[in-house]
């Protein structure tokens, strides 16, 4: 998608020798931590019912550029991350050379991947040239470069977080988990689910799946707390946050669709148990008893919690594959079968949670665009203060 006032590009196949990303932007100035982005890129490989290429890879995030003592200088910032599976896959995806005969071509598409649709639109009949850049090992790069901008949020005092609630057919029915559950389980190696009890029926869940070689998918939920009151735009179409953080969280690998708030329930409920009734204290300001609009209102974030929900579906690569066709001889064949999670909700919500931190670092300096840290801080400062005398 196109920000406003940041861009990130990422380049990489799955297989390849590295992914890497730029993200150009961010103000000067701004303090980054090597362990707190490698926690980030560790979370986004934990989960229960990970494949084999999660023990492979460590993700050690290399920054090239845009950084200097630990701090960032305004310039573009380079990030580079090694596939250590490269020198398994050498040959296959050499960069400048074609071997005389390539073992691991793929002809068979499998329903529900970009493989067929891909190889068509860019009439490619191995369709490698495709899987290999669909892969979700891309999603890699947007969470190292996610989380830079979540410590920038943190400088502002905005923290994000995610759960899992669903996993197959067992769902979490509590759905207004408080901030504080939601914190206790971020660093969860199994699905980051409030109820240990649901949690355990998501394990058993995967454990059938297992043993019938299917993939499962689910849901998850996003919150982004402490989010200034005034972010995006009621303008126009396009500046509408809501419209700018669905587009994130699609953006995905797996994920088709996405709600704010209490969205699917409003559409069957009346407009009086829709809404947020809008209360006002002089110690608190404004404020809500209530959270079903998801924290914005109009494309504009309120200043209560932004909460989002991201379905994913089962993942397309089955060890019992579907039914396909091959492309060269159009004769009907079962689908390639390519290492593959059972399932990765926790992975996706991770990664959910990085697109997040860049949208609403996008919101944020749209709104207060500076060269430097400290201006920003001012800037919100003072904001914050005008707010206070509405």
């Amino acid at each position: 998608m196109s920000f406003y006032k940041i861009r990130l590009l990422t380049a990489g196949e799955s297989h390849g020798p590295a992914l890497t990303a730029i993200l150009e932007g961010l103000p000067a100035h701004i303090p980054v931590s090597r362990e707190k982005l490698q926690h980030q890129m560790r979370r986004r490989q934990l989960g229960y019912g990970r494949g084999a290429r999660m023990k492979i890879e460590t993700d050690e995030v290399e920054i090239t550029a845009g950084l200097r003592f630990g701090k960032t200088l305004g310039s573009p910032i380079a990030f580079n991350i090694h596939n250590r599976d490269f020198q398994n896959w050498e040959n296959t995806m050499n960069i400048w050379q074609k071997p005389v005969e390539s073992k691991r071509a793929v002809h068979r598409p499998r329903p529900g991947h970009a493989d067929l649709a891909g190889g068509l639109k860019l009439g490619d009949k191995d369709l490698r040239n495709i899987l290999e850049r669909a892969s979700a090992r891309e999603s890699a790069s947007r969470t190292a470069a996610g989380s830079v901008c979540r410590q920038l949020l943190e400088r502002v005092g905005v923290e994000i977080a995610s759960h899992v609630t669903r996993i197959g057919s067992v769902c979490l029915q509590k759905r207004d988990v408080s901030w504080q559950n939601i914190q206790k389980v971020q660093d969860s190696e199994q699905f980051r689910c409030v109820d240990p009890l649901i949690e355990q029926k998501m394990i058993e869940e995967v454990n059938a799946a297992i043993q019938e070689r299917e993939t499962l998918g689910g849901e998850f939920d996003v919150v982004v707390r402490n989010v200034p009151p005034g972010l995006g735009s009621h303008i126009q179409w396009d500046r509408k946050l809501d419209g700018r953080i669905a587009q994130c969280v699609l953006s995905v690998p797996a994920v088709k669709a996405v709600s704010i708030g209490d969205a699917i329930e409003q559409a069957s409920s009346a407009g009086s148990q829709a809404h947020d009734e809008i209360l006002y204290e002089a110690k608190r300001g404004f404020f809500r008893n209530t959270n079903r609009a998801g924290g914005l209102e109009g494309g504009i974030t309120n200043g209560e919690e932004i909460r989002v929900t991201g379905f994913m579906k089962p993942l397309s690569t089955l060890m019992k594959p579907l039914q396909s066709v091959d492309v060269l001889t159009k004769e009907a064949e079962e689908a390639v079968v390519e290492r593959s999670d059972v399932c990765a909700v926790p992975a996706a919500a991770v990664v959910a949670e990085a697109m997040m931190a860049l949208v609403i670092t996008d919101a944020l300096l749209e709104k207060f665009s500076s060269d430097t840290l400290e201006e920003l801080l001012a800037a919100l400062d003072y904001y914050r203060s005008q707010i206070s005398q509405y």
